[in-house]
């Protein structure tokens, strides 16, 4: 006798929470939030920056996302859980570092981005932990770093339907590619090609944040407050891409990819910056 076929549904909380995760992942808002703190356009803070500020955003990007892959490698998974994640701590620590910002401006950025990057991996790292994930496996850490990816728009051109599954799409290989070449020789080789190009692709991606970041800075309102309040909404952004993204990997080990990725292209999501 044929069994009838198992029919499987998230509960109503998990909808919920893919909702929400959704709502982050498609819809961060973070150059909007930036627009409302300065007063005026993101595109006005870009003009006040000097000649050659994209490469050095490209550069100090760079150095800062090799810093974390060090720490990812090497600290990440030795912390023990102590109760849930820090994140307002971790954006103290972000406002912190950002009154440097604020003051000094560009020329203090290869200071202060692999400061506030390293508390941002940190945070990011308790906050999947607090979902459920293993820190002590070398893939979780690297999609911990994965994380800073998130956010920003996709290539133009891309006609993807979801700005995230097209990050993710466009990671997969590189992360892939990196955790058996660590399998293989260990995390002591971070020199090695597979890890440089894992940076490079997540650094095109997170210096397109980090240059709407430092255009908000060069709007001369509020000087180094100006800064801190700046490296919360940055934190907080980060904070949030790595909660949504981590509740999508949790209920993708009990549900599978292929159901969670179809649910979430299924459900709706409204426009959460209008209605913060």
């Amino acid at each position: 006798m044929n069994q009838p076929p198992v029919i499987i549904s998230l509960s109503l909380k998990e909808t919920r929470e893919l909702r929400l995760a959704k709502e982050s992942l498609e819809n961060p808002g973070f150059t909007a939030r930036l627009a409302n703190l300065i007063g005026s356009p993101i595109e006005k803070g870009f003009q006040l920056l000097p000649n050659g500020w994209s490469e050095q955003v490209g550069k100090a990007t760079r150095i800062a996302l090799m810093k974390a892959l060090h720490m990812a490698l090497g600290t990440l998974g030795k912390s023990k859980k102590s109760g849930g994640s820090s994140e307002f701590l971790h954006k103290i620590l972000a406002g912190a570092s950002g009154g440097i910002g604020g003051a000094f401006g560009l020329a203090a950025l290869p200071l202060e981005l692999p400061i506030s990057t390293t508390v941002i991996l940190r945070s990011i790292a308790d906050i999947a932990r607090d979902e459920g994930h293993d820190l002590s496996l070398m893939e979780t850490r690297l999609e911990c770093l994965e994380v800073f990816a998130f956010g920003a728009p996709l290539k133009h051109g891309d006609t993807s339907e979801s700005v995230y599954w097209g990050t993710r799409m466009a990671l997969s290989k590189s992360i892939s590619d990196a955790v058996s070449h660590l399998a293989q020789r260990g995390a002591n080789d971070t020199a090695a090609p597979v890890l440089i190009k894992l940076v490079n692709v997540i650094a095109s991606r997170f210096g397109i944040i980090v240059s709407e970041e430092i255009a908000a800075k060069a709007v001369p309102v509020i000087g180094a407050f100006s800064g801190s309040v700046t490296n919360v909404l940055f934190m907080a952004h980060f904070q949030e891409m790595a909660r949504a993204h981590f509740t999508v990997k949790r209920l993708e080990k009990k549900y599978g990819t292929d159901f969670v990725r179809k649910a979430y292209g299924d459900l709706p999501i409204t426009d959460k910056v209008e209605s913060q």
